[in-house]
């Protein structure tokens, strides 16, 4: 099983689109980077977590779902980085490979000692495009796929056949 931990803020602030969002507003960051991840998710089959300091959302730590996707929030004295790496220590075991997204360098000094690989903002982000570019791709191989009839006829008589099928004749 592979397992992506992604630094929450550290992600925002190294990504265009979610740096003019917190701008704007942190939620709505937070809420895009987690859409994302899902997105990420659901093509790549990864279980996806997200981890977001206490710094912006005060209180309790706090675990949800939204969209599949672990949304962890930490307690208010602790920073993403120690909640990361006890998560690795956690999860990390032979059947479990672990990935840290962050440009933090100290942080992938540490996650490296624990045996976890990192992607950097900016690879996490270059695979969210190929992704992307992928399900694209996809979609329109899908679309021109036409059904094919098993019964061969003229082009004349299955422009009948769709007139009828549409209520026209």
């Amino acid at each position: 099983m592979i397992v992506l931990v992604v630094d929450g803020y550290n992600i925002i602030g190294a990504w265009d689109e979610l740096q003019k969002l917190k701008e704007k507003d942190i939620g709505q960051a937070r809420d895009r980077l987690i859409e994302l991840m899902a997105e990420y998710q659901a093509y790549s089959g990864h279980r996806v977590m997200i981890v977001f300091d206490a710094y912006y959302v005060k209180g309790i730590a706090s675990k949800l779902k939204q969209y599949k996707v672990e949304v962890i929030f930490t307690k208010e004295k602790e920073t993403a980085d120690e909640c990361i790496e006890k998560l690795i220590k956690k999860i990390k075991n032979v059947k479990t490979q672990v990935y840290v997204a962050t440009s933090d360098y100290a942080e992938q000094r540490t996650i490296f000692g624990q045996g976890a690989l990192r992607k950097s903002a900016r690879e996490l982000l270059i695979e969210m495009a190929d992704i992307e570019r992928e399900i694209k791709a996809s979609i329109e191989v899908h679309k021109n796929d036409q059904p094919q009839s098993k019964i061969r006829l003229n082009r004349e008589i299955l422009e009948k056949f769709e007139k009828m099928r549409r209520g026209e004749i």
